[in-house]
């Protein structure tokens, strides 16, 4: 039979909680740039998920959300670059070329 002191139950029973709250992972999505579009323009995600944008456009591009919920910044040709999206509904475009749009929603 293991004997444990109260010191070692007490410091077990702390960091149980812990390690499952930091085993919880927000999932990762993708959005390809390609032909001057988002694809997907529109998708919903949890809040606090990830979203990958891919350029696989031969231009630089950005994908800015309109309220300042996110702002991926210049993405180069055949880079990507990662955003967390928060809780709401986000239009975005891309500050480059105005006519590209889309929304996030996440909740």
């Amino acid at each position: 039979m293991v004997k444990l002191t109260r010191r070692q139950v007490l410091a077990t029973s702390l960091a149980v909680p812990v390690l499952a709250a930091s085993g919880a992972r927000a999932a990762t999505y993708q959005v390809t740039i390609q032909g001057f579009a988002f694809n997907p323009a529109a998708f919903k995600v949890a809040a606090g998920d990830t979203v990958i944008f891919i350029n696989a456009d031969g231009s630089s591009h950005t994908a800015t959300a309109k309220d300042g919920a996110f702002d991926t910044g210049k993405i180069a040709p055949g880079q990507s670059v990662e955003v967390t999206i928060p809780a709401g509904s986000h239009d975005f475009v891309c500050s480059y070329h105005p006519s590209m749009t889309g929304n996030a929603t996440a909740e």
